[in-house]
């Protein structure tokens, strides 16, 4: 990454601001550390040449007994350079396997997220020295060319952009800067802390490798923006290739059209795919998982792998990235006297039944009940589980479905079945799995 000038200045942030943030929103994200003390001060003191909307956001971890005292700091210096601030503290739960880090940077990004609006950019304090800390983090992980491209210039968050203006310089230029503006920061104790992955590289690994490589600093964003480059080409390549392996329910893949592709483009194609949807990459272990477990099964199988934040599904020929379903309900039937929408439990969404005064009264509602039987119109009465087979409701799906009954008889099966005329105006919302068209309401 070439600088236009020597060291940290204002200029020098404006010259990388501004094809960015004009005219826009411009949030800093704010710790009160020295990286984004400087990275706020500067962008404060060209806010008439940016014509921007300048604000700053803090979140308080709630990991350290000093948090509210660092709040309150930021709270002053904001005030001081008359800076709008937004406060946010953050729940952090760490799942088992999990590292703190991790889950802490998810949790961070995800409030980021939730507070910009179409068009804003948030910038964080990043440098050049977090680029390569972060290069080498990806190397020791085995990751690939997308985790070796480390941190982008600018990168979509939420329904705005991420933006890291500092990475083209080093923390002893932002150093230098801080000192000679005589800004105030504060030093997070945690930063010392060597159990930590990045404090081990920062302040034992890096330090040796600069002795013998002055410039290792360069030399590792530069092989970053090498890798996001070719990063960028698979992309496209695996973009290609999505627009030919569309399943049958929207957002999934076709199993036999991902068979097809060689293992190395199947591979590219599920990274990007889920991506694209918004999940975490799977490890090397889960993504042959899916490659060696999922896509061969036999089609009335139901094979998952799951991590964090995604299940991966197979039903028939279509490839599902989902959420994780929410808990079973219990089998306890729920009274509804249907003149009111039902909020179902779980976040299952609600019933709503559009059928007047003259609609049946006294009605049940609960989840997969044996013996249950349904009769269409003027079709033959089916087993209940005949109705979802020919429905192609997929059997992991089956047992969240509400089921309406009236006088003990099935009614209803939301979404996929009218067993008794009198619910004709029987709606489903809300549930999620709207989006992936697996019902009809």
């Amino acid at each position: 990454m070439a600088r236009t000038e020597p060291g940290f200045s204002a200029p020098a942030l404006h010259a990388r601001l501004a094809p960015l943030a004009e005219g826009r929103r411009l949030w800093i994200a704010y710790s009160g550390g020295l990286d984004s003390s400087v990275l706020l001060h500067a962008a404060a003191s060209l806010r008439g040449q940016l014509c921007c909307d300048l604000r700053a956001i803090h979140l308080d971890h709630g990991l350290h007994p000093q948090s509210p005292d660092w709040a309150a700091h930021c709270r002053a210096v904001c005030a001081e350079l008359q800076v709008p601030l937004i406060e946010c503290r953050l729940a952090l739960r760490r799942n088992r396997g999990e590292s703190l880090e991790a889950v802490a940077r998810a949790e961070r990004y995800r409030t980021f997220a939730g507070q910009l609006a179409p068009g804003d950019l948030l910038a964080t304090a990043q440098h050049r020295d977090d680029q390569a800390e972060t290069l080498l983090l990806a190397l020791l992980r085995g990751s690939g060319v997308h985790g070796l491209a480390a941190m982008p210039v600018v990168a979509a968050l939420g329904p705005g952009r991420l933006i890291r203006p500092l990475l083209w310089f080093s923390r002893a230029e932002l150093d230098a800067y801080a000192r000679r503006q005589s800004l105030r920061w504060i030093d997070d104790p945690s930063n010392a802390d060597i159990g930590f992955d990045r404090n081990l590289l920062r302040q034992r690994v890096l330090p040796l490798l600069r002795l013998r490589w002055p410039a290792v600093d360069q030399t590792l964003a530069r092989s970053a923006a090498h890798c996001a480059e070719a990063a960028e080409l698979l992309d496209g390549l695996a973009d290609t290739h999505l627009l030919g392996l569309a399943g049958s329910r929207p957002g999934t893949l076709s199993v036999d059209a991902l068979r097809a592709l060689s293992l190395a483009e199947r591979r590219l194609v599920l990274r990007r795919w889920l991506a694209r949807a918004g999940f975490r990459p799977p490890s090397s272990d889960n993504l042959r998982r899916i490659v060696d477990e999922v896509l061969p099964a036999a089609a009335d199988r139901a094979p998952l792998v799951a991590w964090a934040g995604c299940e991966v599904r197979r039903y028939r020929q279509d490839l599902f990235a989902l959420a994780p379903l929410p808990p079973k309900p219990s089998g306890d039937p729920i009274p509804w006297e249907g003149l009111a929408p039902l909020p179902l439990p779980h976040g299952l969404g609600r019933l709503e039944l559009d059928t007047g005064a003259s609609g049946p009264r006294g009605l049940q509602v609960c989840f997969r009940q044996p013996g249950l039987r349904c009769r269409v119109g003027d079709g033959p009465s089916r087993a209940l589980k005949q109705v979802f087979q020919q429905a192609a409701i997929p059997g992991w799906l089956r047992t969240y479905v509400p089921l309406v009954l009236v006088d003990g008889q099935l009614g209803a099966v939301a979404g996929v079945a009218i067993c008794d005329g009198r619910l004709a105006g029987l709606r489903w919302s809300g549930h999620p799995w709207q989006d992936l068209a697996l019902l009809q309401s």
